[in-house]
């Protein structure tokens, strides 16, 4: 029997005026892979935002293991052991690797030690001493990732983490995100690269103008690859 990790019910979320969210229905399993697909405007982003509580005004309910957190700041949130990677990363320059993968605070027991790290990711021990400028793309990237890792979080919101970066690279990416989840990490990506995202997922989740309108579970991809065609262009 799989345990819930996070419950998304009726969520609305807005920026200022702009309602993005509209009614966002959505679970995922401790242990799983979930990506989030849709065109670049369908909400996915501002839905992990919303979990996190970086929206502006947001209402419905969004439970982390049962507990109720809505009503949160992100601070609290982070404590429920969620881990957020944005799209811009948010390397600091002027700091090397390893000062940047001390920075965050631990905010739940089992957070992965520099060690640790440093086994999963040998690049960034290679460059441990190197200023954030002098990384490559994908070096800050995975930078990005284990600097959550370090946090102890257990449920990972990857927002667009293959983006831009080299084809071996975004493989890495993808061995990565093997490895967490073998390791009994929850992760819930967000991904315009389709190929990247479908063979790592359990399940998928469409988006369409702030709304889910279609769930499948990887045996499934199949042959839902034709509506994919239709919300995606894939």
């Amino acid at each position: 029997m799989s345990t819930e990790f996070l419950r998304i019910e009726n969520l609305h979320a807005w920026y200022g005026e702009s309602h993005i969210l509209h009614g966002v229905n959505l679970t995922v399993n401790e242990g799983e892979v979930v990506t989030l697909l849709g065109r670049n405007g369908a909400g996915r982003t501002t839905t992990l935002r919303a979990i996190v509580g970086l929206t502006g005004s947001r209402k419905g309910a969004i439970r982390i293991k049962g507990i109720e957190t809505i009503q949160m700041a992100p601070h609290k949130v982070a404590h429920q052991g969620v881990g957020y990677c944005p799209e811009e990363r948010g390397i600091f320059a002027s700091l090397t690797a390893e000062e940047n993968l001390m920075l965050p605070p631990t905010l739940a027991p089992g957070g992965m030690s520099i060690a640790e790290i440093y086994a999963m990711f040998p690049n960034l021990q290679e460059r441990s001493a190197s200023p954030g400028t002098r990384l490559s793309g994908g070096e800050q990237q995975m930078l990005a990732v284990a600097r959550i890792l370090r946090t102890g979080a257990r449920l990972l919101l990857l927002d667009e983490i293959s983006e831009g970066l080299a084809p071996v690279i975004v493989q890495k990416l993808a061995e990565m995100i093997v490895m967490l989840k073998s390791k009994g990490y929850t992760i819930v990506l967000v991904e315009q690269n389709f190929r990247f995202a479908a063979p790592l997922a359990d399940r998928f989740y469409v988006m369409e103008h702030g709304s889910i309108v279609k769930e499948f579970a990887q045996a499934e991809l199949t042959n839902n690859m034709g509506m994919l065609q239709e919300y995606l262009g894939v």
